[in-house]
């Protein structure tokens, strides 16, 4: 199956091993260019982060 497209609505995992976010589980709220605004939840807290694409893949 070839990749799909990330688009807005996608869940991702970061897959960079620089990132604090390594690993971490999101949903991608909307896209510039080359990057991408993710939303993370967990537990009592939310996170918006941009991260770049390259650096995303889908789950």
């Amino acid at each position: 199956m070839p990749d799909l497209p990330i688009l807005p609505g996608s869940t991702v995992v970061v897959r960079d091993a620089r990132s604090i976010y390594n690993g971490y589980k999101g949903f991608v709220q909307r896209l510039s260019g080359s990057q991408a605004a993710v939303l993370f939840e967990g537990g009592n807290w939310d996170k918006l982060v941009t991260i770049p694409l390259k650096t995303l893949e889908q789950a």
